[in-house]
């Protein structure tokens, strides 16, 4: 045999096996291609099936109205602080009652004083918390002490619960040397690192989705933490409000927020700011577990924020607390709440005043006497008015501050701004206090 024929012979050979394999390859594709296509149609219908599940046809035309949605109140102590037969509290031991307890008649004394405090010009501003102690002590006192807290602006108590002393209220309130926050902020605008209570941002709802997100952080550094986030019915007005509540839902943060819902938002009537069954819809709306509860009522906060935190940190899932309550005082000291409500509604809420219900459940479990309560409101007096008698006296943060906790070394521009400021200082030293220029 020649060998161009050997050759042709081998190029037949190579040609035949190669078709063969080729055949045999496509043919494997196609079985594979095949196999999985109908693996895909499977897996197709199963999640049309889910999806048509989970949308639950109906082949009637009918809307949903906020009627369909009615969420209950929930509540365990009556007004004579004795519960209801039927109601379901988590246990409170002694110990954290009494703390409460003791922490709502502080900042009632406090609010008082610093009201009139403002009035004698001795402060520029202030906020109270009266009427709402409950809603605010009871969620607190149900936390851990590392979970992060973030306020609106009324909840000082939460705070005083944790262990802000009556020297650091002064300090930041006057904004002088005691100030944590270096005189840097607004009256009321507390913050403390070390009671892990992020500082008040007064621009309304902002806390609520930065709340979202601290708690995803605390989710994936997996230490069994969570953070409670506070704001009044009328920040849930703000945007901030949705993002906040989709973003934990969605991202599954540990989260609990608790809305107080005291009425007002400001001077405006909840009436005339919202439709439908109150905030805890909104939570149901974005898949968040949700509880509506008498906020004049310790023992229901307490009982619905301790399920809450369980809820929360052992699924990482947000929960959503209305708090059903009311404003005694008016919005602020800048405020006169006689423009836009009548003194027989604050008679009425002042009949459901949350410190004088706790105190009976307090006084039916004997653990409390109207002696303890007589020694107790006057040395809480005492120490509020001497205690601001002192902070008064105490000089502003030095000047310095000013320019520092931004940039590791202040800029040349602000160097030259703040000796501009030192000789204006040292020009006109009659215009400012006297502790004003103090490098």
């Amino acid at each position: 045999m020649s060998n161009t024929a050997v050759s042709n012979s081998t190029v037949s050979n190579s040609n035949d096996s190669s078709s063969t394999h080729s055949e045999s390859y496509a043919s494997s594709n196609a079985d594979n291609a095949s196999a999985v296509q109908e693996s895909n149609n499977e897996k197709l219908a199963s999640y049309e099936a889910q999806v048509l599940d989970e949308i639950n046809e109906t082949h009637q035309l009918a809307f949903i109205t906020s009627d369909n949605l009615r969420i209950p109140t929930l509540k365990i102590l009556q007004a004579d602080g004795v519960e209801f037969e039927d109601a379901m509290a988590v246990h409170l031991n002694k110990d954290t009652a009494l703390r409460s307890f003791k922490t709502m008649q502080y900042i009632r004394i406090l609010d008082d004083r610093m009201v009139a405090a403002q009035r004698q010009g001795r402060l520029s501003f202030y906020i109270t918390c009266t009427g709402e102690e409950a809603a605010v002590v009871g969620s607190a006192a149900a936390l851990k002490p590392t979970d992060m807290i973030m306020g609106q602006y009324r909840e000082q108590a939460a705070l005083r619960y944790r262990g802000f002393t009556t020297e650091q209220f002064m300090g930041q309130l006057l904004g002088n040397e005691m100030d944590l926050g270096k005189g840097r902020q607004m009256p009321v605008h507390y913050g403390s690192k070390e009671l892990h209570y992020m500082t008040i941002s007064s621009p309304l709802a902002t806390q609520i989705p930065q709340a979202a997100g601290y708690a995803y952080g605390q989710k994936l550094a997996g230490k069994g933490e969570c953070t409670l986030c506070y704001f009044g019915e009328g920040a849930a007005s703000e945007g901030d409000f949705h993002a906040g509540l989709n973003m934990a839902a969605v991202q599954k943060t540990p989260v609990i927020f608790v809305c107080r819902n005291n009425g007002y938002a400001i001077s405006t009537p909840t009436d005339e700011q919202y439709k439908g069954d109150g905030i805890a819809s909104r939570g149901v709306g974005y898949g968040i577990k949700t509880i509506r509860v008498d906020g004049n009522d310790l023992l229901a906060v307490y009982s619905a924020t301790v399920e809450a935190r369980e809820f929360a940190v052992s699924n990482n899932e947000p929960v959503l607390i209305e708090c059903m309550t009311y404003r005694l005082g008016g919005h602020s000291t800048s405020d006169d709440p006689s423009g836009y409500r009548g003194k027989d509604e604050e008679h009425e809420w002042q009949k459901k005043d949350p410190i004088h219900r706790f105190k009976h459940w307090l006084l039916n479990k004997n653990w409390w006497s109207e002696e303890d309560d007589t020694l107790l409101l006057e040395e809480y007096r005492t120490e509020v008015l001497a205690v601001l008698k002192k902070i008064e006296k105490m000089p502003l943060q030095p000047l310095r501050t000013l320019i520092t906790d931004v940039y590791k070394h202040p800029t040349s521009q602000l160097e030259a701004q703040f000796d501009e400021l030192e000789e204006h200082l040292r020009h006109y030293p009659e215009h400012y206090p006297a502790s004003a220029g103090r490098v």
